[in-house]
């Protein structure tokens, strides 16, 4: 998934209206797509309170998985 494709999904995840059922599938795209299983943790729990959706995006793809 694309920086420009993550970011407007990223956006409705963040706002306050979205239905629970959709935030979860966004959430499980945007973990697919970008490969980062903690998107939840930075979309909900940054104490940055100006938080931008090209923030959380550009944070979940400097995610390196540790090769064991």
């Amino acid at each position: 998934m694309s920086r420009e494709e993550a970011i407007p999904l990223v956006q409705r995840l963040l706002k306050p209206d979205t239905p629970d059922e959709e935030s979860s599938e966004i959430l499980e795209a945007l973990q697919r797509g970008l490969a980062c299983p903690r998107i939840s943790d930075y979309a909900y729990w940054d104490p940055d309170p100006e938080q931008a959706a090209e923030k959380i995006v550009d944070r979940a793809m400097t995610y390196k998985p540790i090769a064991l």
